[in-house]
């Protein structure tokens, strides 16, 4: 008996899937509002990085270009700077962009990192 609805499931399940496909990808399909920096591609993450090398260049404000690229998650500010180097030697980012991003990096490598002893 189960032979003879097998066929019956098994078109059920592709004609399920295939409606569900349809409705999450053409109906109704996820839009992201308002999301967090962490979750951007690695293309994008080079630009934000990019945009805070840039206001640390025309500021000098290192706790502010810290406290952006903090935005992007768990790793140390300078390890997003130099993802963001490699990604931009990778792609032929103009000189001037890689010398901002170059310069960060070289700010941010002289801070202590965090769990270093300083001397009074």
């Amino acid at each position: 008996m189960l032979a003879t609805h097998l066929p019956r499931l098994f078109l059920g399940a592709l004609l399920g899937g295939f409606l569900a496909l349809i409705y999450g990808w053409l109906i109704r399909p996820v839009e992201y509002v308002d999301t967090t920096p962490d979750s951007l591609r690695i293309d994008f993450r080079t630009d934000y990085v990019l945009m805070a090398a840039e206001s640390y260049s025309a500021d000098q404000d290192l706790d502010l270009a810290q406290f952006r690229l903090a935005a992007l998650g768990p790793l140390a500010p300078d390890e997003y700077a130099t993802d963001a180097i490699d990604y931009a030697l990778e792609q032929s980012f103009s000189r001037a962009d890689l010398e901002h991003l170059n310069q960060l990096a070289i700010a941010l490598r002289a801070l202590p990192q965090p769990g270093e002893i300083q001397a009074p």
